[in-house]
């Protein structure tokens, strides 16, 4: 390991902080390489002088080219509008996670050594050639032994190492960021990176995104028109996804006259309304509706792929979430502003005034937009912008909830070019609120009340008693901590001696005043001497008791 001057350089991971140095300086940042003593990783070619005006676009080309973890960094950094300006954000959201196949012979090594047995063994068919390739994984179609069409999701060889590999350089970035930079202590970019390696890991497994889409399939049982593909539980593990096959296209690639055919404002509006109950009654969602991952089947309904990036939401944020949406959607900026307050964490440098004042400018400008430019998904991004630059840290799925919603406006205006976001929030807001009640309402919840209300009964005998007893007795004593009655005698007692010394040094003054008047043998200084001695007494006792009220006050 090589001691530079602000890192340590592991030497597994040279090239790694090379590529990320190369980065910095080419996107303005020099100074951080420098302070880093990161130059000397920087491999001939690439060092260079740092350009202060790049197009954002060249951002997300960079970051592709660099590998699967710096795509997925490019990703979440796409729903940081505290981080990133809207051209680079809009950049990063359409970064493309497509890349070379890799050859059917590591294909069915991997599923032979995951599923126990060789590929025509374990299917009927199995294309060779995948329906799409990106950097954690690829997708094969295939045919079960009972004829059921499926797509087999096969993890990328090695991926997984280089993952951990990357994550580790970019944590040993992120710690100097944050114990160096004013930007990383306000920012703290270490947390950050650590939820991203939760979210990234969790995506490595494959077992945690078959369980997602059982589970979203379950919640989305009543819409009718939105289907999420079935895994096969037998056929799946960390590194090997077999799931049903849905027949359809992309939503981007519809042409004009497939949508003539289409009830497109119905599809949108069920489709936001499943999204609606995702967020604000199940508190589990698909955190990545971007058009690629969304489908029209060929009997027309919508299909939702790829839950390897999921979010989940407390119950009482959904309560605030629901009442902040509604606050917005109806221009009302006062509820809006307090519920920005309750949903987040104040901080040292909290600004209510600022806060107030962007918070109202921003529901304001919601307000006066035209119905096409409405976009619920890019407010909520503008707010945890705002929240951020004025000192409140708000939860990290506020921001997951911005992106996926800026996605769904997307999906949605394709399906139908006037939906309304606002009027359809509106619309189902008493649908999402009779929903959480029934959630309330449910048979755990209900015996939870039911076993705290039998405890309650069963000892509200011997406690009505014990207060029956102390009030026969003369010894009920109600506790009231809204003032500490000691700090308040103290300060009492303080007042008092003063005031009294105070007294006493002007009655010394006084006295000396009077005495000098007499004529005494005993002199100081020409004047009477007791009188003086009384006169620096009263100066001695005056000086004593400024010092101490500046002392202790």
């Amino acid at each position: 390991m090589a001691a530079l001057m602000g890192i340590s350089l592991k030497a597994e991971h040279v090239k790694r902080y090379s590529a990320i140095a190369w980065l910095l300086m080419k996107y303005g940042r020099r100074d951080l390489v420098q302070r880093a003593g990161l130059e000397e990783a920087i491999e001939g070619d690439q060092r260079g002088p740092a350009t202060s005006a790049v197009e954002a676009e060249e951002l997300a080309a960079d970051l592709e080219k660099m590998g699967p973890t710096y795509v997925k960094l490019g990703q979440l950094l796409s729903s940081r509008p505290d981080l990133l300006t809207p051209e680079y954000m809009v950049a990063l959201t359409r970064l493309q996670d497509h890349c070379e196949p890799f050859s059917f012979a590591e294909v069915e090594s991997i599923v032979t050594e995951e599923l126990g047995v060789r590929i025509s063994k374990a299917f009927a068919e199995f294309d060779s050639t995948p329906l799409a390739a990106a950097s954690l994984g690829q997708v094969h179609r295939a045919t079960m032994r009972d004829g059921r069409q499926v797509v087999v999701k096969v993890q990328r060889p090695g991926i997984r190492v280089q993952i951990l590999e990357d994550l580790d350089a970019l944590e040993d970035i992120a710690t100097f960021v944050d114990s160096n930079t004013e930007a990383g202590r306000h920012f703290e970019f270490g947390r950050m990176l650590t939820e991203f390696r939760k979210s990234l890991l969790r995506e490595l497994d494959y077992k945690v995104e078959a369980q997602n889409l059982l589970t979203l399939g379950a919640n989305l049982e009543e819409f009718e028109q939105i289907v999420v593909p079935r895994p096969i539980e037998d056929y799946t593990t960390s590194r090997v996804l077999t799931m049903d096959y849905l027949k359809g296209r992309k939503i981007t690639d519809l042409s004009p006259l497939v949508r003539l055919d289409l009830d497109g404002a119905e599809l949108a509006d069920e489709l936001f309304a499943a999204y609606l109950k995702q967020i604000l009654v199940d508190g589990f969602f698909h955190a990545d509706p971007h058009p690629g991952n969304v489908f029209l089947t060929d009997d027309g309904r919508i299909a939702l792929l790829d839950l390897g990036m999921v979010a989940r939401i407390a119950p009482r944020l959904q309560e605030s979430l629901l009442q902040l949406l509604l606050a917005v959607s109806e221009g009302r900026p006062d509820d809006a502003v307090a519920m920005g307050m309750r949903i987040g964490e104040k901080t040292d440098r909290f600004d209510e005034r600022e806060f107030s004042i962007r918070i109202t400018d921003i529901v304001a400008r919601h307000q006066s937009t035209t119905l096409r430019q409405i976009e619920v998904g890019k407010m909520v991004l503008e707010m945890t912008k705002v929240s951020s630059d004025c000192g409140i840290r708000l939860p990290p799925e506020l921001t997951m909830l911005g992106k996926t919603l800026l996605n769904l406006d997307q999906v949605a205006w394709t399906l139908d070019p006037d939906f309304d976001p606002n009027a359809a929030i509106r619309r189902h807001a008493s649908e999402v609120l009779r929903k959480n009640m029934l959630k309330s309402a449910s048979p755990g919840n209900l015996i939870a009340s039911m076993l705290e209300g039998k405890e309650f009964l069963e000892r509200l005998p011997g406690r009505a008693n014990k207060i029956l007893e102390k009030v026969a007795e003369n010894q009920l004593e109600i506790k009231v901590n809204a003032i500490d009655e000691t700090k308040l005698m103290v300060g009492f007692q303080k007042v008092a001696n003063r005031i009294t010394t105070g007294l006493i040094l002007s009655s010394l003054i006084v006295g000396a005043a009077l005495l000098s008047r007499v004529q005494t043998l005993f002199t100081l200084l020409g004047y009477p001497g007791l009188a003086i001695i009384f006169f620096m007494l009263a100066a001695a006792g005056g000086c004593a008791l400024v010092l101490n009220i500046l002392r202790d006050d």
